[in-house]
C-alpha cells in the first residue's frame, strides 16, 4: 500500500508544478497569423453578392451581416439581408427586411423587386404587382427581369388558376448594378 500512496503523491505533485515555457521558436511555430493593418478587407457585400450568386445562402447571410457590423444598417445591406433569407426561405423575415430598405429609399429597385418576390411567394399576387409595377417604372422598363416579375404577377392576378409551370424560368432576384441575379422557381 505504501508505494500506491507514494505514487499518487508523486503524480500529485508533478501536476501541480509549473508547466515548462515554450521555447523562443515552439512560441513563434504556434503563434497566430497577424493581420496586415495596411491591407483592406474586402467588402462584405461584394463578398455576399458572390456567395449569392454560387448559391451559398447561409454564408452569403454572414457576409451581409458582416457587411452591417462594418458599415452600419443602409439600404444596400438590408435589401441584401432580405434577399438572402428569401433564399433560404425565411420569407417573413426577408419581407420584413425588404420593406425597411424601402423605407429607407423608395426609389431603390433591386428591393422594390425584391420584396414583389416574397410577395408572390406568399401568394399576395396584388400588393406583388403593385410592388413590381414601382420598381418597373423607377427602371424605366430597362430590365428584363422586372419587365418579366411583372408579366407573372399581372397573369396571377387577372388569372388566378395561373401557375406559371409553363414558364422556363421563375421569378428573379436583382442586386444593386446587376440585371438578373438568382432565379427562384414560380409558385
Amino acid at each position: 500500500m505504501r508505494p500506491a500512496l507514494s505514487g499518487l503523491l508523486l503524480a500529485l505533485t508533478a501536476a501541480c508544478a509549473p508547466q515548462d515555457p515554450l521555447t523562443p521558436a515552439a512560441a513563434r511555430r504556434n503563434a497566430a497569423f497577424a493581420a496586415d493593418a495596411r491591407g483592406q478587407g474586402v467588402d462584405g457585400l461584394l463578398v455576399g453578392h458572390r456567395l449569392m450568386a454560387a448559391g451559398e445562402y447561409d454564408l452569403a447571410l454572414r457576409a451581409y451581416l458582416r457587411a452591417a457590423s462594418e458599415t452600419g444598417i443602409n439600404v444596400d445591406v438590408l435589401s441584401a439581408l432580405g434577399s438572402a433569407n428569401l433564399a433560404l426561405g425565411r420569407l417573413g423575415q426577408a419581407e420584413r427586411q425588404l420593406r425597411e430598405a424601402i423605407e429607407l429609399d423608395p426609389t431603390f429597385v433591386p428591393a422594390l423587386n425584391n420584396l414583389g418576390v416574397v410577395l408572390m411567394e406568399r401568394g399576395q399576387a396584388g400588393e406583388a404587382r403593385r410592388i413590381f409595377q414601382q420598381a418597373f417604372a423607377q427602371d424605366s422598363g430597362e430590365t428584363d427581369s422586372i419587365r418579366e416579375n411583372l408579366r407573372l404577377a399581372i397573369a396571377r392576378t387577372e388569372n388566378p388558376g395561373y401557375t406559371g409551370a409553363e414558364e422556363p424560368s421563375g421569378y428573379r432576384l436583382l442586386r444593386r448594378g446587376e440585371e438578373a441575379a438568382d432565379t427562384l422557381s414560380t409558385l
